[in-house]
């Protein structure tokens, strides 16, 4: 996950005297890059996760420093560093609750630490971080893609993660992922991070095949649902003009099954965006897991045609709803009162349509083992990314 503000205060409590004022939720944020800024002017330049640096110069007065921290959150920034003891001498109250609202990370270093020192130092640290974080993604793809070949992902692995442990995979996407430029997926993936919180070097966030990945090692179950539950729930507010979909995977043992799990969050995730839902837990999809685990679309396509395809001419010809009539029939467990209540239409209604239903199908659906076919001919129907 990058050079994080947790690293920064582990390598700067000491050295910079380097204390959080406010912003703890924002602990795990990663860090692009260290800017040093006495006024507003280069933030609108910002992609996402810039580490801001000031002595105050500029933001003297609370309001000020308030439009700053403000203008930060805007721009998607890790943080914000304050030179304090000659400009600021004390932090706004003001400053201090918007940050913790927020969960921007609002620190403070002693007006005697050099600020060309520090920047220098934590700039080195980023892009160390940086490069062993390609490296990293490098060999996680290939452990998706080659899980036999583990000599060529595990020697790069082995320093990060508990290899023998458990592995939970997160796939993210949007309507337009894959069609995005560069430059665009790399801030959308910026702010992407920024949600993810409560989450460092036991996880790790890429980009591959139309998705953001999101890699978990080490964790519970429990623990994966509640930092992509909030995850979600953060992307909803913050970009209520974006439909973001998230699919995960249940766990898995041992880094040679990495490709199981990503593969179940496809399924996950394709669920979610069938169905307009977020997050799809795997464990959570019932008999969809099947369903959505196959990736031959034109043999689920074929198989619900020569199912339902009566019906469906039927309906096309004739303006009727006797599918409708036949799905409330298989969900309802041929129960006519409950039929009847559900699609608020009288039961000789329903008992006429479902005779027709039968004589158009040839079947009577007394069978369970039937009415099984025709219910799963009926939810690959449902899937809205397959040709009807």
């Amino acid at each position: 996950m990058g050079f994080t503000i947790e690293d920064m205060l582990v390598v700067g409590s000491d050295r910079y005297r380097m204390e959080l004022a406010a912003g703890r939720q924002g602990w795990s944020n990663s860090i692009s890059w260290v800017l040093l800024l006495e006024d507003l002017t280069i933030i609108q330049d910002f992609s996402g996760k810039e580490l801001a640096v000031t002595t105050g110069l500029g933001f003297r007065d609370e309001s000020s420093m308030l439009r700053l921290v403000q203008e930060l959150a805007a721009h998607n920034a890790s943080g914000l560093i304050v030179n304090t003891g000659y400009y600021v001498m004390d932090l706004p109250a003001s400053v201090i609750a918007y940050c913790d609202e927020n969960d921007l990370p609002l620190l403070t270093v002693p007006w005697e630490i050099y600020l060309a020192d520090l920047i220098k130092h934590l700039s080195i640290r980023i892009f160390l971080q940086g490069s062993t974080d390609t490296q990293i993604s490098a060999a996680l793809i290939r452990a998706i893609e080659q899980p036999q070949a583990y000599d060529r992902y595990a020697p790069d692995l082995l320093a990060h993660f508990d290899l023998d442990g458990s592995f939970q995979v997160a796939l993210v996407t949007t309507d337009d992922l894959g069609s995005m430029d560069t430059v665009d997926r790399r801030r959308l993936s910026y702010r992407m991070q920024l949600y993810l919180t409560g989450l460092t070097h036991n996880g790790h966030f890429f980009y591959y095949d139309s998705c953001f990945v999101v890699v978990l090692n080490a964790m519970t179950e429990a623990q994966t649902a509640e930092i992509l539950t909030e995850f979600s729930v953060r992307v909803r507010r913050k970009m209520a003009d974006r439909s973001v979909y998230v699919g995960i995977s249940d766990t898995v043992r041992d880094i040679k099954n990495l490709r199981t799990a990503y593969r179940r969050a496809k399924a996950a995730v394709r669920m979610a965006r069938t169905k307009g839902l977020s997050p799809v837990f795997f464990a959570d999809m019932g008999v969809s897991r099947l369903l959505y685990m196959v990736d031959d679309s034109d043999l689920l396509t074929s198989y619900a045609s020569e199912k339902l395809g009566p019906v469906l001419e039927y309906d096309r010809a004739h303006g009727a709803e006797y599918l409708k009539t036949l799905e409330a029939y298989l969900r309802c467990g041929g129960s006519i009162k409950a039929m009847s209540e559900g699609l608020f239409t009288h039961r000789n209604t329903i008992l006429y349509r479902m005779s027709a239903i039968r004589r158009l199908l040839d079947v009577s659906l007394d069978d369970p083992e039937e009415r099984l076919e025709y219910r799963i001919a009926c939810m690959i129907r449902q899937m809205d990314d397959l040709p009807q």
